[in-house]
């Protein structure tokens, strides 16, 4: 008896083929151990970093006092000499795009005098060190109170939306998925803020708003997965109704069923951002947009990741803890007919794209360890 979970014709195609028809044998879950390391490490390092570098806020979050001016002849120690000389003490001097410096620095600590002055000082101070005239120079001013309303209000939308994500997917899917997700989702935030701590990006109302975007896709590609996992558990013609694969088992089918399109999505999203980092705001000067692409970069590959590497395995932890998965698991391993292999359970199922595949209707052969013997012999 031989085995023909494969036909010659699965066994003749591309790699991409493969991906694209959900044949794919990666095994996700079955290395889980590698995934949830290598994410442990990465979160470390950034809380490691936040707790010795703290975040670089912008002036928006802590308050403080910012000049803008744009030559095309300084440098950034030039003018942070310039601004320290004008009675700044530790200002934070930044080059934007096309040529432009900015100066931050926390004047809340003066008087209204004081601030007066020591802004009309800088505001000189930069002029000249720019060759340009003082109104050339910009300048923006935010008090510690308004600082602290955005922080609160930034804080309120991002509960808002951990709550709001649970509550559906509970009624969508199942709690256990919801705690699944809300983990990935989770994760994806520590990610983003160590690397914005670690390579001390400054952190402005834009990389909010961008956080709150890429918790979204990371939901996006999560909920892709777990509605193919429900219906490999739950729909009429279910793996898991065959009793020969266990939930670990049909969550790593249901992964590689939908590898195609989770590569595919992660791609269009993450070209157009690396278009906005590169073009618009290295080579067209677009400031504005760095900040917020910047942590959609970010968010976009930790989100891809998590919903893949993260969300999926530990789903299959939770669930296989459940008496039913448990009782399924034990009679899979006495079973004599061996769980089928992913390539061979792909064959029973409609791929992700709604096309049966070509062998999708033939039936699949099984080797027993019986047969096995018999072959031997």
């Amino acid at each position: 008896m031989s085995d023909t979970s494969l036909s010659t014709p699965e066994k003749k195609m591309s790699g991409f083929g493969r991906l694209y028809h959900g044949l794919t044998t990666v095994d996700f879950v079955g290395r889980k151990k590698i995934w949830f390391t290598a994410s442990v490490i990465i979160i470390l390092i950034g809380l490691g970093s936040l707790s010795v570098r703290g975040f670089n806020l912008g002036i928006d979050f802590k308050g403080g006092s910012s000049w803008e001016v744009q030559t095309t002849h300084s440098s950034v120690a030039a003018m942070t000499s310039a601004a320290e000389k004008a009675g700044l003490s530790n200002p934070t001097v930044t080059e934007l795009g096309g040529k432009t410096f900015q100066v931050t620095a926390d004047l809340n600590s003066l008087s209204a005098a004081q601030q007066q002055s020591v802004t009309t000082a800088v505001v000189d101070a930069l002029a000249k060190e720019a060759g340009v005239a003082a109104t050339a120079v910009s300048t923006a001013s935010v008090g510690p109170t308004w600082g602290g309303q955005v922080t609160h209000r930034a804080l309120e939308a991002l509960l808002f939306f951990f709550l709001a994500v649970v509550l559906y997917i509970s009624f969508r899917f199942e709690p256990k998925m919801a705690l699944a997700a809300f983990i990935a989702m989770i994760h994806d935030l520590l990610v983003t803020v160590g690397v914005y701590s670690l390579f001390g990006f400054q952190i402005t109302p834009d990389t909010v708003i961008a956080i709150l975007t890429i918790l979204g896709y990371s939901l996006y590609d999560t909920v892709v997965v777990f509605d193919r996992v429900r219906d490999n558990a739950t729909s009429s013609t279910a793996v898991l109704k065959t009793g020969t694969m266990t939930y670990s088992e049909m969550v790593n089918l249901s992964m590689n069923q939908t590898l195609a399109r989770s590569i595919n999505t992660s791609l269009v999203a993450i070209l157009p951002v690396m278009a906005v980092l590169l073009v618009g705001a290295d080579l067209l000067g677009a400031t504005t947009l760095q900040n917020y692409g910047l942590a959609l970069f970010v968010g976009l590959m930790s989100g891809a990741y998590s919903s893949i590497f993260i969300a999926s395995p530990l789903l299959a932890i939770m669930k296989e803890r459940e008496p039913r998965y448990r009782d399924l698991a034990a009679r899979v391993a006495r079973s004599e007919h061996r769980t089928l292999t992913p390539q061979a359970a792909a064959l029973l199922v409609t791929d992700v794209t709604g096309r049966s595949g070509a062998s999708a209707r033939r039936p699949v052969t099984t080797v027993t360890p019986r047969a096995r013997k018999q072959k031997r012999r």
